[in-house]
């Protein structure tokens, strides 16, 4: 029983065998058979294999195609990756080749705006229909849109770098520090490509008072024995450059890897110089770094790594690509995931959609509704693929690592710690981070700049004309300047040096502002003026001392003063005067004569009555009776006259005393040039032009006088006035007196001392003066070496002194005396007379 029931099951068993053999292969067959007919989308792929970019691109693409391809039972995505090695050639042949032979629906990729050129052209040419046209994604833009790039390539979009905002990071960067001049060092790449980045970048250096002071460029060099180098060190041999601000805009890995053990080697990677690298740069190089680029900053487009998406990513990336430890994804793999996942989502949605809608139409339609990748959101316009706000993080490599991040620059905000917004803006400030400079320096900036060294130190002009600015002693150089420049150095020694060594100058100022603009000289500490045609050529430091056109008149002479009751009225007028007085008594005594009984006496009574008659009418006091109606004819029109010449010898008089004060005999700069009186200047070039050509003096007119200033040169040369600037005025004034000093009517820029165009001494300087006019130190400096402290002065008209009329006191007194004398004769002769008849 039981041998025949087992017999029974092995029989069931052979039957149903074959029935589970046949169903097992017919699900099988019909899983190939739906393998088979999967929809394959070719997607051509040219990138830079070897570089670390290329390599980082193709594990992304690779990534984003797997889980697609894992996803998708209808659609699946086959990468075909061809090496373009950033050869615009190379590129067309293998876009030539992706669309021949492996029939291709889109071709990604491009590094540089030169290969997707090429490659666009090859597609173009290919004259396929509107419904094959192969979309062209590229990694790359142009630095400047080209206006009619889509009615010439409608099919290419572009998915490149921002590098106008790049520019404007740097631009910020230079800004934050202050740096005025910078070296711009590129690649040659044989297509121009470096023109438009360094256009961009100069109009930005422009905007924040910065310009670009010399350019590298350098060829393109494959390995570090290519003998070009011996080319490059000549080029960083800056001998009359004095920027050490170096900008690095674009180049190949080899390039820039050899590129600084050149500078390194020639000490232009150290203390007080600083280096700037852009994204292309910086993500060529390996995180591991390079010491010879120590202290470099550089910028890399931030992203948002606080997704689940990106976490995803980071972990199936670092386990895609091994070429590095623990490695991070820089913002071009992000982007080439970015595009995958694009056109993955538009291939899915063409096998979807019953209506005939190409590729190239569905990859715009996706990109143009802000769409969120791993690179942040992007949209599509005219063409080009924008991020919605671009956003750097500022690298600084540090022990040849390029791993420490700095702040983080948004356009339009700055510089900011994190991207937290407050009250709709990001937190901005003008600190890019703690940076760690080359030379390890972090307790102070990087000047950027050719810093005086002991074996190089700084050249300084001292202009030794004017005393007591400049005194020249045995030993050394003495002087409010020099006191002041070495106040200056002294707060500056806790940040740095100044070594220096003066040389004497003996001339023109604007020739020496020449020779600091040519790099003769470093700076001048002098009494230099700012002016408008200055500022282009050199840095003035905040002005120590104001400055402006003053104007010195000699004071009135004592002989002059004797006799300033002769002032009212011109000599011929006195002359005039006493001749009409001689006439009218005359005139009276012939009219008076025959009827007047005072005229009865002898000729000589009669002619001394007439002339006290005539001569007490000039003061209203005669008494005398007139008997002739032709005498008071005569006598009123006579007294109408005295009134007039009184009254205006009056007012002329108190015009001269009291107006004037007895101060000067020159109060008015018109009057001067109208006259043509002769006028002084010192021998500074430009006050002389100034009086010529701004206050119209006649050439001739104007006289060169010694910068010591003599007042006996000013009285030889018989000057009206002398024009000299106030700070000179006031020290003249403060040694000499008989001369009056009027207010500056012409202001000009003050006195400062100078330094090369883009020296970031310059503004060290400047705070440390400010802060010593604030403090007071300057004034007491001042008060030490040009003017002594004087009390303030009123307002108040100063009172006549006896001086103004001793002359008419004199006169006044010797009549009467010689009066008194001739009476006291004639009385003693008369008592002698007397005396005599007595005795007889």
């Amino acid at each position: 029983m039981s041998s025949h029931s087992t017999a029974k099951t092995v029989q069931r068993l052979g039957i149903l065998f074959p029935l589970l053999i046949i169903y097992l292969l017919f699900n099988l067959s019909y899983a190939v058979e739906a393998q088979d007919e999967k929809s394959i989308t070719n997607v051509g792929a040219i990138i830079d294999v070897d570089s670390r970019i290329g390599k980082q691109q193709k594990a992304a693409m690779e990534i984003a195609a797997e889980n697609f391809n894992n996803q998708s039972k209808t659609d699946e995505l086959i990468l075909h990756f061809r090496d373009s090695g950033r050869d615009p050639f190379l590129a067309a042949y293998a876009a030539e080749h992706l669309i021949k032979e492996e029939k291709v629906q889109v071709i990604i990729g491009m590094e540089t705006w030169q290969e997707a050129v090429t490659v666009a052209d090859v597609v173009k040419n290919k004259n396929l229909s509107d419904d094959q046209v192969v979309p062209v994604i590229s990694f790359a833009a142009p630095t400047i849109t080209p206006p009619l790039i889509q009615r010439l390539w409608p099919f290419l979009i572009r998915m490149g770098s921002d590098v106008a905002a790049q520019m404007a990071c740097i631009g910020d960067i230079v800004s934050a520090y202050y740096w005025k001049r910078v070296v711009v060092v590129y690649e040659d790449d044989g297509y121009g490509g470096g023109i438009g980045r360094l256009a961009l970048l100069s109009e930005t250096l422009r905007d924040v008072g910065a310009k670009i002071e010399h350019r590298i460029v350098l060829p393109r060099i494959s390995e570090s024995t290519d003998p070009y180098w011996d080319e490059v060190e000549k080029q960083f041999k800056l001998s009359n450059v004095q920027s050490r601000t170096f900008i690095v805009l674009q180049s190949s890995l080899p390039t820039v890897t050899g590129l600084f053990k050149v500078p390194k080697k020639m000490g232009l990677v150290g203390v007080d110089s600083a280096w700037i690298i852009t994204e292309g740069i910086a993500s060529l190089l390996d995180p591991q770094g390079n010491h010879d680029m120590e202290g470099t900053l550089g910028i890399k487009t931030c992203y948002d790594r606080n997704t689940t998406t990106y976490a995803s990513f980071q972990k199936e990336f670092r386990t895609k690509y091994s070429d590095e430890d623990n490695p991070k994804p820089g913002i071009y793999a992000l982007r080439a995931y970015d595009i995958i996942s694009i056109i993955t989502q538009a291939i899915s949605k063409m096998n979807t959609k019953t209506t005939n809608t190409s590729l190239q139409e569905l990859l715009a339609e996706r990109l143009s509704n802000n769409y969120k990748g791993l690179s942040g959101i992007m949209q599509l316009k005219g063409g080009e693929v924008l991020l919605d706000s671009p956003r750097f993080r500022i690298i600084n490599i540090v022990d040849g690592k390029t791993d420490k991040e700095l702040n983080i620059w948004t356009p339009g905000f700055g510089f900011s710690k994190s991207l937290v917004k407050v009250s709709g803006t990001y937190r901005s400030s003008d600190d890019v981070g703690d940076v760690t400079w080359p030379g390890n320096i972090t307790l102070r900036p990087s000047k950027g700049w050719a810093m005086p060294t002991v074996e190089k130190k700084m050249k300084i002009a001292i202009p030794i004309q004017n005393r007591p600015f400049i005194v020249l002693g045995e030993n050394r150089y003495d002087g409010f300047c020099i006191r002041l420049f070495d106040m200056v150095v002294e707060n500056l020694s806790h940040l740095y040096s100044l070594p220096h060594e003066f040389h004497e100058f003996n001339g023109n100022f604007s020739d020496l502002i020449e020779l600091v603009n040519d790099k003769t000289y470093d700076a001048i500490v002098g009494d230099i003026t700012v002016l408008v045609e200055r500022i282009d050529k050199v840095e003035f430091t905040q002005p120590y001392l104001e400055s402006g056109l003053t104007m010195i008149v000699p004071d009135i002479s004592a002989e002059e003063e004797t006799w300033m009751f002769m002032k009212p009225f011109t000599w011929q007028m006195w002359v005039v005067t006493g001749v009409i007085l001689i006439y009218t008594t005359l005139i009276v005594w012939f009219l008076e004569v025959p009827s007047s009984p005072d005229l009865k006496g002898s000729l000589k009574s009669q002619i001394a009555f007439a002339t006290w008659f005539t001569f007490s009418s000039l003061f209203f006091a005669h008494r005398e009776k007139v008997y002739s109606n032709l005498t008071r004819i005569v006598f009123i029109v006579w007294l109408f006259v005295v009134l007039i010449l009184s009254s205006s010898y009056t007012a002329n008089l108190s015009s001269m005393l009291t107006i004037q004060r007895l101060s000067s005999n020159v109060t008015d700069i018109e009057m001067l040039r109208r006259t043509n009186s002769l006028v002084g200047c010192d021998n500074d070039s430009f006050v002389r032009n100034y009086l010529e050509n701004v206050l119209n003096f006649n050439r001739d007119a104007i006289k060169v006088i010694d910068s010591n200033y003599i007042p006996e040169e000013i009285r030889q040369k018989k000057l009206s006035a002398v024009f000299l600037e106030l700070p000179y005025a006031q020290v003249f004034m403060d040694k000499h007196k008989g001369y009056t000093l009027t207010q500056p009517t012409y202001n000009f820029g003050g006195f400062s001392f100078v330094f090369q165009k883009g020296s970031p001494i310059t503004r060290d300087f400047s705070k440390i003066i400010l802060d010593l006019l604030e403090n007071g130190k300057m004034r007491n400096l001042q008060n030490h070496w040009l003017t002594r402290p004087t009390n303030t002065t009123s307002d108040m008209p100063e009172s006549l002194s006896l001086k103004s009329f001793w002359g008419l006191f004199v006169i006044s007194g010797t009549t009467s005396t010689f009066c008194s004398v001739i009476a006291l004769t004639i009385w003693l002769k008369k008592l002698y007379h007397q005396e005599a008849s007595q005795g007889i």
